[in-house]
């Protein structure tokens, strides 16, 4: 894949999507995957004016999709009992980051996501003619999606 280059004239290569971290609060045993949702979505607010013919188009609520989480199926049992805490009523909501790593692993973008609790867990799908890793996704439900400068 050829880099992209700045109006500089600067090369600069993207950033590959395999080596990122997901720091969750209070969460220590937990490596994942994969990871997606973390997105923004700012509602269009059509509002007409007087006798216009269309529309001005204002912004209205940011909504976030739910982040999705996915790990190998290991004996922590940390996320899920987190899970469980809340199916209870006990809803403890944490905040986290999802960071991207280069290729020397220095840390080089962060989101923060903040009041994150899990609202899915979804076990692994097995099969006794697989040999892949038992995968288990977890789904967070989050508030505010904000990038680290």
């Amino acid at each position: 894949m050829a880099a992209a280059a700045n109006p500089t004239g600067q090369v600069v290569d993207p950033y590959i999507n395999f080596n990122f971290m997901v720091e969750l609060d209070g969460i220590v045993q937990a490596t994942f995957h994969e990871c997606s949702g973390y997105d923004s979505n700012i509602d269009v607010i059509e509002h007409r004016e007087g006798g216009a013919t269309t529309p001005r188009k204002l912004p209205g609520l940011t909504k976030h999709s739910n982040l999705v989480l996915k790990r190998g199926l290991t004996s922590s049992v940390e996320l899920w009992n987190w899970h469980a805490q809340t199916k209870n009523g006990n809803v403890q909501r944490k905040s986290g980051s999802i960071v991207i790593c280069d290729r020397s692993g220095a840390e080089v973008l962060r989101w923060h996501f903040y009041n994150a609790w899990p609202c899915k867990w979804t076990g692994p799908q097995l099969t006794s003619e697989g040999n892949d890793v038992a995968i288990e996704a977890l789904e967070l439900a989050y508030e505010t999606l904000e990038l680290a400068t």
